[in-house]
Formats: structure tokens, sequence, C-alpha cells
């Protein structure tokens, strides 16, 4: 009996032992830190009105990235003196404002301070800052002392165990002897707490490595939300800014419109009658061909009926009867005028006669024979064409429609009347956009819409007659505001609006704004912006993704 009591003690000793481990690190999270933003490389920044650099080593060289401050476009063909702890030197340009020194100094660790004095055409400025270099990893871990040997870490808790084993299958047995159990207590005692201790002895710690942030710099946000851009990556995406600057602008309100011919340079071609169309000597023009005006674009054949096939042979029968009695009547005339028994005006009338009656007679001939020439009215271009060989065009059926693209309008619906300062812009779904003028309104509503006309200002280009646009219009309405370029505004998926704030050189700040459309290619900011500010106006969309 006594042994089973001293076999289940054991067991249960070495149950609480070897679980003991298992709550050392209650409360811990033993997962896998969030990787940090790749902003391992020690860097110097300075700012100027005029410049903005970045200095980064890199294997025994200093790289330095040279901006211009406000559009942060790349500084090229400038001259850069950099005073060192080794003494002056000048940078070698490698690339787009892109320029290195040697920089042997850079591989102690420490705080270095640099002077760099920039010439880049009339501008000149001198920078200074600081580069702090950190102390190695190795080295960092040698001076925060080391950690206990992880194999003897793995061996206390067994120590423990086995002791608790030992000393749970002797206690039923050293009972009958006091003086046995009490050596043995005092024998098994430090080894115990020892191997106790070892197992309390990183409460609270993780015993897994923190990972190492990954080499080199790439894209992230940091833990206040800003957006690290490397100076590298912002080449590469080609990141432009602009100072944001407050004013009054006119408004502008966006309206549906479509691309429309200007009646004065176009025309369209028709037939008069119905009739069978047949083409010119050189064929039927072809779509986009220059016309000039008078050109003979087809020929429509009017197709007689029967009952008109009857009409014209009687009156041509009829006419051949008149002609044949006024001939001979003629010729008696003739006859008779050497004996001056008729007048000579008596004949010149007949001479008349005659000749209407042939040419009413040649008249009908002609119309059984000769189909319509259809002309281009205008010089242009064949905007469209719906001409067959045999096709019977009907009298209202547009045939050839001829533009002139070079004057084009577009008309747009206003729900509502305003009063437009005269300018607009239209911009097509592919984000082109074209100048326009304003030419009226109209005073008759249209489906409760006012007609608006615009002449486009310049060369039409690829537009097309029908294409649907977006007008904006300006009134005389002022607004006051930043104007900043329609793609430095980027909607997010709960449909705020936001522009992004060049903080520092490598560092960009959401900033949620209100917004108003001014005209086709800018936007007003009517809230959450403060003048003086650099807001990205190129490569915002893909800030925006920066994860």
């Amino acid at each position: 009996m006594s042994f089973c009591y001293a076999a289940l003690t054991a067991s249960l000793l070495s149950a609480l032992a070897l679980a003991t481990p298992s709550f050392a690190h209650e409360g811990h999270d033993h997962d896998a830190l969030p990787p940090a933003i790749a902003h391992v490389s020690p860097r110097a920044e300075a700012q100027s009105a005029a410049f903005e650099l970045v200095a980064i080593p890199n294997g025994g060289e200093l790289e330095i990235w040279l901006d211009r401050f406000d559009t942060n476009a790349p500084v090229e063909g400038a001259s850069i003196n950099i005073e060192t702890p080794a003494g002056a030197v000048e940078a070698a340009p490698k690339g787009p404002g892109l320029y290195s020194a040697p920089a042997p100094w850079a591989a102690k660790p420490g705080r270095i301070d640099l002077i760099f004095t920039v010439m880049a055409g009339t501008d000149m400025d001198v920078l200074s800052t600081s580069l702090t270099v950190p102390q190695p990893a190795a080295d960092a871990k040698a001076m925060a002392g080391g950690a206990p040997p992880p194999v003897l870490g793995k061996i206390f808790p067994w120590i423990a165990a086995v002791a608790l084993l030992i000393g749970g299958a002797a206690v039923p047995i050293m009972l009958r002897n006091r003086r046995r159990f009490w050596a043995l207590t005092f024998g098994l005692g430090p080894i115990i707490v020892f191997g106790a201790a070892s197992l309390f002895a990183h409460e609270g710690h993780d015993e897994a490595a923190a990972p190492a942030p990954a080499a080199g710099d790439r894209p992230g946000v940091t833990a206040d939300g800003l957006i690290f851009v490397p100076k590298p990556s912002q080449r590469i995406l080609a990141v432009r800014t602009q100072l944001s600057e407050a004013g009054s602008h006119s408004r502008s309100i966006e309206l549906p419109g479509r691309v429309v011919p200007d009646p004065n340079a176009s025309g369209i071609v028709t037939a008069a009658t119905a009739g069978r169309l047949s083409p010119p000597p050189g064929g039927f023009p072809r779509l986009g061909q220059n016309v000039k005006k008078g050109e003979v674009l087809a020929y429509a054949a009017v197709p007689f009926l029967a009952i008109d096939q009857s009409t014209l042979h009687q009156t041509a029968g009829d006419l051949d009867q008149q002609i044949s009695i006024i001939e001979r009547r003629l010729a008696r005339q003739q006859i008779l005028i050497k004996t001056q028994s008729v007048a000579q005006a008596t004949l010149d009338d007949t001479r008349l006669e005659l000749e209407g009656l042939r040419q009413r007679r040649a008249s009908v001939d002609k119309a059984r024979r000769e189909p319509e020439p259809l002309v281009t009215p205008v010089d242009g271009v064949i905007a469209s064409a719906n001409a067959s060989a045999g096709q019977i065009a009907d009298p209202n059926s547009v045939i050839f429609q001829i533009v002139d693209p070079r004057r084009l309008w577009v008309e747009a619906m206003a729900f509502e009347a305003k009063a437009f300062s005269g300018a607009g812009s239209a911009r097509t779904a592919e984000g082109k956009t074209y100048a326009l003028d304003y030419i009226g309104s109209g005073l008759a509503d249209r489906s409760q819409t006012v007609p608006v006309d615009f002449a486009l200002h310049s060369d039409a280009g690829d537009l097309r007659l029908g294409q649907f646009v977006t007008v904006s219009a300006a009134t005389t309405e002022t607004k006051t505001g930043i104007a900043v370029p329609r793609a430095s505004v980027i909607r997010r998926s709960n449909g705020q609006s936001v522009v992004f704030e060049h903080v520092r050189a490598e560092l960009f700040a959401a900033r949620e704004v209100r917004v108003e459309a001014l005209d086709a290619d800018t936007m007003l900011v009517v809230a959450g912006l403060d003048p003086g500010k650099r807001v990205v106006t190129q490569a915002a969309s893909l800030i925006d993704q920066v994860r």
C-alpha cells in the first residue's frame, strides 16, 4: 500500500513540474511581432526654400538625393560640396537628381555633422544636418549582456522533475524514519529550489527573438499613420507636389454634353426624290475623306412607275407630232418668203416655236435617262456615309454627312438657368480635356433642361460626333479655396476625399478634405487643407496604395 501511495505522489509531482513551464509566460503573446517599416538605413535630411536633400550611406559612399522643395522634381546638373569629418569633398552625379561622394567615415557609429553647399543654376543654399550611424547589431547585443545559455534553460525543468519524482517516492518511506527524511530533505532541497528558480527565471519575457526588419528601404506606414516613401521609390513613382495657395476662383458646374457639328461648317447630302443610288466614276467616298464643295458624291436615278412611263410616252408622242407640223410649216414659209408672200417676222416666230418644242422633247428623254447628282454643300470630311450601289434613297434619309473637324461644338444640358462667364472645358471618359468657348443658352427648355452651346477652342483631335463628354462651365459666382489638380484628390471606399501632404522628405500624410469641381482638370479644396502646404499632384493614387 505504501508503494502505491509513493507512486501516485511521484506522478502528481512530476506532472506539476512538467506543466509549470506552460504557465511560466502566462499573459504574453508568442506570435511574431508585426513587421516594421523597412526604414533601417541611417539617413539625414535637410530642407530649404529651394531644395530638399536626403543623404543615405551605402557601401562606403554617401548617396545624395536632391529635389526641388516645392515640386519634388529632381535637380540635375547641381554642384554639391560636403563638409565631412574627413574634410571637404565634392559629390559626383550618378543619375537624375542623384549624387554620390566617398564616405569611409560613415562606418563608424555615432553622430556625424554634415554641411552641404548646393548650387543649381541661379540658386545656392547651405544645408546643415546630422547623420546618426547606429551600433552594429552584434555589438549592441554584447553591450546589453549575454542571456543564459539556452541548453541550461532546457535542462533545469527536467532536473526539477527528477528531483520531485525521487522526493515524492521517498516521502512515505522516510516518514517511518525521521532521521533519513530530514537528510533527504536537506539533500534534495537545493536541487528543487534551483530547478524551480530556473523555471520562473524568464517570467514575463518572450523566448523567441523579435524578427529583424528586412534589409533595404521600402514604402510602408508608420505607427502614427504617416506613409513612408523613400526617395528611390519616389523617383520610380514620379511623385510631384505643389504649394497650396488660397484664392478666389470662378465657380464651375458640371454638365452632361455631347459633341455636335458646327452648323456653319457642316452639311448633309440627301436626295430630292426617291431614287436608286449609283457611285460616281471614282466610287463612293470613304469615311474620313476630304471633299470639296460641289463635288459629286453619288447619283440618284429616279425609278419610273408604269403610269409614269405611259405619261412620258404620251408627252413625247405629242411633242413629236407638234414638231412635225411646225417643221412642215417652216418649210412652206421658207418657200413663200422668196416671193414675199410671208413676212420675215412670221418665219422667225415659227423657227423659235420649233426650237422650243425640240428642247421640251429633249428634256423628256433626259428625265428618263440621267440620274440626279448628289453634291456636297461644304468643304470638310466625310463623317458618316450610308450609300450602297442599287440602294433606294428616301428623300428624308441622310446619305452623307460632311463636317469640318476644326469647327465642332459641344451641346450641354443645364438643369437650371445659370449666367456663364464665357469659358469652359470638356472632359472625355478617358480623361482628356478640351478648352471650350461659351456661345449661348437656349430660351426654350428641352426635356426640362436648358441647352447650352460651346465651341471647341482648339482642334478637336480624336473627338467624334455624338460622343458624350462632361462639361465644366464657369459661372459668374466666385468661391474661395485652394485649387489642386483633379489627380490630387483621392476618393476612398468610405466616400471621403483625401489629398496627400508632403510633410517631410520621405513622409506623406493623408488629409481629409471637402472639394468642389472647378473645371475639367482642377478641384477646389474648400475645407481640410491650409495654405502653404505641399500637396501631391502626381502619383497620389499610388501613394494611397502603400500598406
